[in-house]
């Protein structure tokens, strides 16, 4: 947090110095219902902080995504000096994010789990060790914080062909 809220006072000081005022329960109380309204204003900045580096992550990840597409669709003139200042830029963009705690949700090769994948199409697997696996990531997902920021979109093998191939909504 960019800036801390000062402590209330201690309690058990506060109330031994008043042992002879006669609004000693008084001033106990106001000091228990100062120190919960400062616990509360912590968690509400600290709510509040998290909210807003999740917003400007999430905000970030289409401008990674979009540097991506603009290095596949480059090809052949990869080593353009154009291109590798894009690959640059996009480097540095992912270490940013990378140091903010953004980790990228594995997606090729792995079990389809719907809680982390969103399948987007099916193909036949060939193989039954393919079946239910990851075959390709249309866009890679992302945590944030412990959470899902954003699922990543999957091509998921099945068995058998197009006429076996599971609904889309089974699929999710």
């Amino acid at each position: 947090m960019a800036t801390a809220i000062p402590a209330a006072p201690d309690r058990d000081l506060v109330v031994d110095a008043a042992d002879d005022s006669p609004n000693r329960e008084s001033l106990a109380r106001a000091l228990d219902n100062l120190q919960a309204t400062e616990a509360r204003v912590q968690r509400n900045a600290e709510r509040v902080y998290d909210e807003a580096r999740s917003k400007l992550v999430g905000d970030l990840l289409p401008v990674l995504d979009n540097l991506d597409r603009t290095l596949r669709a480059a090809g052949p003139r990869a080593h353009d000096p154009v291109i590798e200042g894009v690959r640059m830029i996009r480097a540095q963009l992912e270490g940013v994010l990378l140091r903010y705690g953004v980790e990228r949700v594995a997606a090729v090769g792995q079990i389809f789990q719907p809680q982390v994948h969103e399948a987007v199409a099916a193909v036949p697997a060939g193989a039954s060790r393919l079946v239910g696996m990851v075959i390709d990531e249309v866009e890679p997902g992302y945590r944030f914080g412990g959470r899902l920021l954003r699922a990543a979109k999957v091509t998921v093998g099945v068995a058998g062909g197009l006429a076996h191939m599971p609904s889309p909504g089974r699929l999710r």
